[in-house]
């Protein structure tokens, strides 16, 4: 047994836990899949430890009889008995081998993909709450341990107990009283063994917390975003320190838990080679005084041998099943997380949509982190304080008609992108409803809703592809062809076809490789081949200059013709055109209509415009 086997593998104490009937049964739901495959695995396992029992057998029958009969033909024949029993024991261990990599690879590939999935279906408010670099260690290690638990933890137990129940019968088959001498030695490795393992888990736990608290800084500081601010700050010699603290003390328990291993198995080495000294000692004797052979004495020296090691596991077993029990519980805790956001039963698919949107009477307040959040996937594994139990949104009426341009203004925290997440269903409304084309958007399925609906934000999203790959990421299918006119309408052609290669450049991660407004423009041309009946433009223009804003203002001129648009913005130059102005202030509207008839009003608008101030973003 390898010292890691001692360690447990999840950070999460198992001290004083019981193994649940219910966690058992769900992992071997599972597994069953692999179930034929288990057993055949159980199976190699089983016939292993039972031939391992030959050789000593054999080296008897060869000691008590082959040699003191010089009988050649027996020698020959046990040797060549011995020979096939090492190429079976061979050839089982790579069937055994391959039953383990074929299960555990299946249970990977079933894991993954099934937390990959849940983790898509989760609502918007997940993502605002956790820790993306805890959320990707429970996607790697967790389903790591969990695979472990069933081909490392549960071949090592079955393993050692076949290994011990048959060596034990074996040894008492050919002598009782050496067998109770073996065994009389075995307290003194045992109670040792618990307490080095409870060690080893206390400092595995810390090593474990270290290790996530590196992962997570790494997540967080080796992206674009994160490595610009720590650039922007001149944090460097702080982040390696903070970093190089961590690892260090890492490296400390490392060495601390090598070497509680190695001292372990040390005294595991030594107390086997007393009991083999006490064997071969008093099976001495017991051969002058004719009590047993020295074919026996023989045998048994190498059973006791056996004997040892397996125990060593079954000591730990427990601890080994409960740590791997709690690594399949934490990926089932990802899996039974509350989807707040689903398809109703009988939901219907957006048909032809013409961009009719109403909200009736909307009322929106942000759902307890309970009901869309893993209080363990947040910061320090505790759930965050509740969003404020205020009602965002209070008894909003809009109608908006197809092909109408609506801007939302109003000053920060007025409610103005909630509004347009809620015509998305990024969100459930707390009361009223949200309609497109007079259906209740909770009437309709999830992935027709979206497609009817484009969304070009403050900061759009690139991924660490080609050009060409983000914009096919709106529509899979479209042609060479498609892709070009569609960001000839957003004025980006001439910018990409400049690059060094084309279409094919890579813009790097979040498209920092691109001005803010090419991103934008390449966003629109996105958009723009997803071609969706709704537009909604979420401050697009905001952190552009003035020559920037020009050119994304002119694609979204092409972009908005024959659509609903939503228009969320500051600048008086994006939202005068609009045909209809709304604005909200603390959650409701106040005032609506065109920028003539708002400026009209001398109200809030038309004293903001005066004072020639924007409305904050």
């Amino acid at each position: 047994m390898h010292p890691h086997q001692l360690i447990p593998r999840d950070k999460t104490g198992v001290a004083g836990a019981k193994i649940g009937k219910t966690s058992v049964r769900r992992v071997w739901r599972f597994a069953r899949p692999y179930r034929r495959s288990i057993l055949g695995f159980l199976a190699t396992i089983l016939i292993t430890s039972l031939i391992a029992l030959a050789p000593p057998l054999m080296f008897r029958l060869i000691v008590d009889e082959a040699i003191p009969d010089a009988d050649k033909r027996r020698i020959v024949s046990l040797t060549v008995i011995l020979v096939i029993v090492a190429l079976g024991d061979a050839a089982l261990q790579i069937i055994q081998r391959w039953y383990s990599a074929r299960i555990g690879e299946g249970l990977i590939y079933d894991l993954r993909v099934a937390l990959f999935d849940k983790v898509q279906n989760m609502p918007i408010a997940f993502f605002t709450r956790t820790q993306t670099g805890a959320l990707i260690s429970r996607l790697n290690n967790d389903v790591v341990g969990a695979q472990t638990a069933v081909t490392g933890t549960l071949g090592s137990v079955v393993s050692n107990l076949v290994i011990f129940t048959t060596t034990l019968v074996a040894m008492l088959a050919l002598e009782w009283r050496l067998t109770l001498l073996a065994l009389i030695v075995l307290p003194v490795f045992i109670v040792p063994a618990k307490r080095v393992g409870a060690r080893l888990q206390e400092i595995s736990r810390e090593q474990m917390g270290l290790n996530a608290s590196m992962n997570t800084q790494m997540t967080e500081r080796f992206n674009v975003s994160g490595a610009l601010l720590v650039k922007l700050f001149g944090r460097h010699k702080e982040e390696v320190g903070a970093f190089g603290s961590r690892a260090s003390r890492v490296r400390d328990i490392g060495v601390t838990a090598a070497m509680y291993g190695r001292i372990f198995f040390v005294a595991l080495g030594l107390v086997g080679a007393l009991g083999a000294v006490a064997i071969y000692g008093v099976g001495a004797f017991m051969v002058v005084s004719g009590g047993i052979t020295i074919g026996t004495l023989v045998a048994m020296a190498a059973f006791v041998q056996r004997i040892y090691q397996p125990l060593t596991g079954l000591t730990n077993a427990r601890l080994e099943v409960l740590t791997a029990l709690v690594s399949f519980e934490r990926v089932f805790e990802v899996l039974d997380a509350p989807v707040a956001i689903t398809d109703r039963l009988g939901a219907v698919d957006v048909v032809n949509p013409r961009g009719e949107i109403e909200f009736d009477r909307v009322s929106f307040r942000y759902p307890p982190g309970s009901s869309v959040s893993i209080g363990s996937l947040e910061l320090a594994g505790v759930m965050q304080g509740a969003d404020p139990d205020v009602d965002v949104l209070r008894d909003v009426s809009l109608k908006i008609a197809p092909g109408e341009t609506v801007a939302i203004v109003g000053a920060s925290g007025s409610g103005k992108t909630t509004l347009a997440m809620l015509l998305a269903r990024l969100y459930d409304v707390t009361s009223g409803s949200v309609r497109l084309d007079c259906k209740d958007v909770r009437d309709l399925t999830g992935v027709s809703l979206r497609a009817a609906i484009g969304v070009v934000s403050q900061d759009s999203h690139m991924f660490h592809e080609s050009v060409k790959s983000n914009l096919l990421y709106a529509r899979p299918d479209a042609t060479h062809e498609q892709i070009v006119a569609a960001c000839q309408a957003a004025k980006i052609h001439d910018v990409i076809a400049a690059l060094p290669d084309g279409y094919d450049t890579i813009v790097g991660e979040r498209g920092y490789r691109l001005s803010g407004g090419e991103k934008q423009r390449l966003a629109i041309a996105r958009l723009l081949l997803k071609n969706p009946a709704v537009m909604i433009l979420d401050e697009a223009t905001s952190h552009l200059d003035n020559e920037g804003e020009v050119l994304v203002q002119n694609a979204l001129d092409a972009a908005m013709k024959n659509r609903t648009s939503l228009v969320i913005a500051h600048r008086l130059s994006t939202i005068r055109d609009a045909d209809r102005i709304v604005v909200l202030d603390n959650g409701t509207i106040i005032e609506q209509g065109t920028h003539e008839q708002l400026m009209n009003n001398n109200s809030l608008y038309a004293a903001q415009v005066r004072a020639g101030e924007t409305f904050e973003v």
